[in-house]
């Protein structure tokens, strides 16, 4: 039975987590505090999920998942995952991350990033532009009319293609945008980020901001409604890809 090995347990872990379960896969699961503070997470997702420390998960997946804030890069098991595909679904936000001024400037993507601290690892970037609950929301078997599509980008075309094939198995399309240095393409607040699977983007971003308006003021932040998603199929997706423009820190609603 093939193992996924996913380092970090919140939401987009959890959610992937899920899906490669219900796909028969066993999935070795880890985060930065210790397998035992994940002891009730893995009792939800069963008996093919069991807690290991990121050293441990890197190096039972067969391919592994990354889900973890931009400031745990330098905690990561770099040995355990060289030669390894790692999806990465990295996202950059300076206000949580602090500024790195190269990501601010746009010298460098985030994924170009990540892949410096993870020297001989196979980096390829999905599952940041989409929420956690629509990752479980919209996953369709192959073939279904309503299957959504998720953007990955890396530098080696042999990882990109084992990579779809693990995302299709999980229940998504995939449209392959090249590179990594192509991976902006779907950064945060670009037109193929996380809005574009909702069911109702304005809310949505009407929820962003109204949440960075409470943060700001110093408000108990009223989190946005939950949202239903809405399929967004490969050849849609890849309009938005073609069309992107580049969203700097500076211009984001939530930076």
């Amino acid at each position: 039975m093939a193992t996924l090995g996913i380092i970090g347990s919140g939401s987009i872990g959890t959610a992937v987590a899920r899906l490669a379960i219900a796909a028969g896969m066993e999935v070795v699961l880890s985060n930065s505090r210790g397998p035992q503070t994940l002891a009730a997470t893995v009792a939800g997702l069963g008996e093919a999920a069991r807690a290991a420390t990121p050293q441990e998960a890197a190096e039972a997946g067969g391919q592994v998942v990354l889900a973890v804030p931009l400031t745990a890069l330098r905690s990561l098991p770099v040995e355990a995952l060289r030669g390894k595909v790692v999806l990465e679904t990295v996202n950059y936000y300076a206000t949580r991350d602090g500024h790195v001024d190269e990501l601010d400037a746009g010298l460098t993507t985030t994924s170009e990033f990540v892949q410096a601290h993870l020297p001989g690892a196979r980096t390829v970037k999905v599952f940041n532009n989409i929420a956690a609950s629509h990752i479980t929301a919209l996953a369709r078997p192959a073939g279904a009319g309503d299957r959504s599509a998720l953007p990955i980008a890396g530098d080696d075309a042999a990882a990109r293609a084992r990579a779809a094939g693990l995302i299709d198995r999980l229940g998504f399309d995939t449209v392959d945008v090249g590179p990594l240095s192509q991976s902006w393409r779907f950064e945060p607040e670009t037109a193929a980020y996380a809005p574009a699977y909702a069911a109702d983007p304005a809310a949505v971003l009407r929820g962003w901001r109204q949440l960075v308006d409470d943060l700001r003021a110093g408000r108990a932040p009223r989190l946005p409604a939950p949202d239903a998603g809405r399929p967004l199929p490969a050849a849609r997706l890849g309009q938005l890809l073609a069309g992107a423009e580049r969203t700097l820190t500076a211009d984001r609603v939530v930076a």
